[in-house]
């Protein structure tokens, strides 16, 4: 059970850093940032999240808040996670936890 919990925080904390990273690179690069190619690689890291947080959200939601929405959703799922893992090491010790 604690590699899956694992598994999961290290899922979310990945696609956490691929959003932030595609923001942070569209920020920095403007209009041009279609032709970078770590842009592309970051937004076809982060894609699978931002659709599926439109799948999940209503459709009041915009398409350009939906980014951020994946977002938050990530964090709760890695904070879900974290507390899960937590929960389990202090069950089970801390020694059986490493």
């Amino acid at each position: 059970m604690l590699i899956f919990f694992t598994t999961l925080k290290l899922i979310a904390e990945i696609a956490l850093l691929a959003l932030a990273g595609q923001w942070l690179t569209g920020l920095m690069s403007g209009s041009a940032r279609n032709g970078n190619p770590f842009y592309t690689l970051l937004q076809l890291l982060g894609r699978p999240w931002i659709r599926a947080a439109r799948w999940l959200s209503p459709r009041v939601v915009l398409d350009r808040h939906v980014p951020l929405v994946a977002f938050f959703l990530l964090l709760l799922m890695w904070a879900a996670a974290s507390f899960a893992k937590v929960m389990l090491c202090l069950q089970m010790g801390v020694d059986l936890c490493k």
